[in-house]
């Protein structure tokens, strides 16, 4: 082929691509989803984006409204043995919602149907967050003495094709432990469950027991065969904090835990991963303020307060990375709703 019939050749090629669309264009971005609620809980599921995971803003209003759960006007405390008053009942609470893409990529979200008096946690399903299907509540501590299920944490477990859902149940004064009693609180312990298809559910078992009055875990896969636990202390007055353990495989045994890396009464933890570090969000509750640290090993933690910015009342949630088209469609429907300009 002569010189010019190979650059006339080139050249329709090159129009040619430009007018379909080249099938090799650059994927898709991702951005960040902050899931969370505002006190006290009552209107639902709140969410923030980044395009950086440190500058986070608002996508306003809720974008699921707490339809199940909290509805009894009295509960049986099993530490006091006497019925209680239920905060808040009749009306439905959606407290510390936690959520996960599957590999089909539809959402799934499970939160806290109330302070006290369910033994159940709630789930829903979208394949945009905007659209939910019915809500439901999932009884996994029916058969135990407990007072609530606390801040379901969802996981989805690639290696077995299921997903782990973990969460915190109180216990009976006479289980406490002398570490338990070092607090003057209520004790709980953290409890899972596995589920492939949100229908049928694994009998739930104890998670991780680190000895005391322990909630908020939230978990995360490093690598292969390395997975971290990030869990409160909650023993209060004196500890309230946070700290991480390791283990090979996502439902356990965990190893020795990591110093503490947050201020004294800090919750509600979560992590995201941004290059080669990881992020980790908690809420500095006492101080109306969220803090974040970030590490590389989770041995070691630098804290990054000054580099992080979010709306003032969000509270415990957790982070997702979604197809930048995802945020579009939900700021459109924003717009949509309130008349927000795009």
């Amino acid at each position: 082929m002569k010189l010019f019939d190979f650059l006339k050749t080139w050249t329709a090629g090159l129009t040619l691509c430009s007018a379909v669309a080249c099938t090799t264009s650059a994927p898709e971005r991702e951005v960040y989803l902050f899931t969370g609620h505002r006190e006290p809980a009552l209107d639902g599921l709140h969410l923030l984006y980044s395009y950086d995971g440190y500058r986070w803003d608002s996508l306003q209003g809720s974008w699921l409204e707490p339809m199940i759960g909290n509805k009894a006007p009295e509960y049986h405390n099993y530490l006091t043995g006497k019925p209680e008053k239920t905060k808040f009942a009749p009306q439905s609470m959606m407290r510390d919602p936690s959520i996960v893409q599957g590999p089909d990529g539809t959402f799934h979200l499970v939160w806290t149907l109330a302070w006290a008096g369910e033994r159940a946690f709630g789930h829903a399903s979208s394949k945009d967050l905007i659209h939910w299907s019915e809500q439901r509540a999932i009884p996994v501590m029916e058969d135990e003495p407990t007072n609530n299920v606390w801040a379901p944490e969802i996981f989805y477990d690639e290696t077995k094709g299921e997903y782990l859902i973990a969460w915190s149940s109180s216990i009976l004064p006479e289980h406490y432990t002398e570490a338990d009693k070092l607090g003057t609180n209520g004790c709980h312990r953290l409890y899972y469950t596995t589920t492939k298809d949100f229908e049928t559910f694994a009998p739930k078992k104890p998670f991780y027991d680190p000895g005391f009055n322990s909630i908020d875990g939230f978990l995360l896969k490093r690598g292969e065969g390395d997975y971290v636990l990030i869990v409160k202390d909650n023993r209060k007055p004196g500890y309230s904090d946070l700290f991480c353990v390791t283990a090979e495989r996502p439902e356990g045994p965990y190893g020795d835990p990591s110093e503490k890396f947050a201020p004294t009464y800090s919750e509600g933890a979560c992590a995201v991963q941004v290059g080669d570090e990881w992020l980790i969000y908690f809420d500095v509750y006492r101080q109306a303020r969220f803090g974040a640290v970030s590490t590389k090993d989770f041995k070691t933690f630098t804290p990054i307060d000054d580099r992080i910015s979010l709306p003032a009342g969000h509270k415990h949630g957790t982070i997702i990375q979604v197809k930048e088209s995802v945020l579009e469609a939900l700021k459109a429907e924003e717009a949509r709703r309130y008349g927000k300009s795009e």
